[in-house]
């Protein structure tokens, strides 16, 4: 019984700690992938950048589509489950267990998250300092404060950063 609950204790650990980081895991719908990645309109050789990746269902669904992903999630048994699901398309595929918070944010195309509200105007600083060149977000739920966004369809919304800022390394 001991066992049980320090199993149940640590599952719901790795489960519940990312909320101090960005958002539960909730898994994303069919029908918002599809407007998520509508909304971005990436294209084939293009990348998409998950931050809070979860189980890897986005992150599949734009590698079925050509697109390459890159998945960021704090959660190692979501890691792992997601490199078991996305598995197929490893050649489109990347996911890495790290704090999307603590890292550079590589070159990407679009990048798709779901934050809680109060983390929202964080990740709006974060890309406007680090991008390089213009990069499309779209954000499940929750919008970025003093920013209207491009467009919002399903309760995800659309937004577009530019900046003629240059990476330093």
């Amino acid at each position: 019984m001991t066992w049980l609950l320090a199993g149940l204790a640590i599952f719901v650990g790795l489960f519940g700690f990312v909320i101090l980081f960005g958002a539960p895991y909730l898994p994303t719908l069919s029908s918002q992938k599809k407007t998520a990645l509508d909304l971005l309109d990436l294209r084939p050789g293009q990348t998409l950048l998950e931050l809070g990746s979860g189980d890897g269902r986005m992150l599949k669904y734009a590698a079925e589509r050509g697109i390459k992903a890159i998945g960021y999630e704090l959660n190692p048994l979501l890691v792992i489950y997601s490199k078991f699901a996305t598995f197929k398309y490893k050649h489109l595929v990347t996911i890495k267990l790290a704090n999307f918070w603590t890292i550079s944010l590589p070159e990407c195309d679009g990048i798709y998250v779901f934050l809680l509200d109060r983390y929202m105007r964080k990740l709006h600083n974060k890309i406007t300092q680090e991008n390089a060149s213009s990069v499309k977000l779209v954000s499940y739920a929750f919008k970025i404060p003093n920013c209207k966004p491009i467009t919002e369809k399903n309760g995800l919304y659309l937004y577009n950063f530019t900046t003629a800022k240059k990476r330093t390394f």
